[in-house]
């Protein structure tokens, strides 16, 4: 893969309707509105996969995040996206994300639509070294745990927050 700030991005209004392109670095630097993909991983044992960013990330370096996913790039579908990404950062294949909600993140400046996933895998993962710095799989009181003590990913938070929302419902 190339320079992940080159990465072609489709720009998106309020309704995520696309009305440009841009470079993913530009689409930063300049807090366009662009399209993200996040899935919940749990095992069969209803453990969470858990992740540490490596440092070399665009955002938010060296941050825990409980969703795989990433970006969607220009033309690519979200449930594309979904499965590209969740297959990317577990190296694995065959993963099923089931659709859950999608909600506008705007933080810091930043915007992006996050389609919310989930799916179940429990053979072995071997995450991609340049995504994934440190993985475990958690239950959510393990969870709660790390996230009382660790620097999490904003939007992944924000993710997390609406997700319980959904279950309690």
């Amino acid at each position: 893969m190339g320079n992940p700030s080159e990465e072609v991005l489709d720009v998106v209004d309020e309704q995520d309707r696309v009305i440009g392109t841009a470079p993913r670095g530009e689409v930063y630097r300049k807090g366009l509105t662009h399209r993200c993909v996040f899935v919940l991983v749990r095992d069969r044992a209803g453990r969470i996969f858990v992740h540490r960013r490596t440092d070399t990330k665009l955002f938010s370096p060296g941050a825990y995040d409980m969703f795989v996913g990433g970006v969607v790039g220009s033309g690519e579908a979200y449930p594309e996206a979904a499965v590209r990404e969740a297959e990317e950062e577990l190296g694995v294949s065959g993963v099923e994300p089931r659709p859950l909600f999608k909600f506008l993140y705007e933080g810091g400046g930043l915007s992006w639509w996050c389609d919310m996933y989930e799916a179940e895998w429990d053979g072995p993962v071997h995450p991609q070294e340049s995504e994934v710095a440190w993985h475990t799989w958690l239950t959510a009181e393990e969870l709660d745990g790390l996230l009382a003590r660790e620097t999490f990913v904003p939007d992944g938070l924000e993710a997390y927050r609406r997700y319980l929302e959904l279950r309690a419902a």
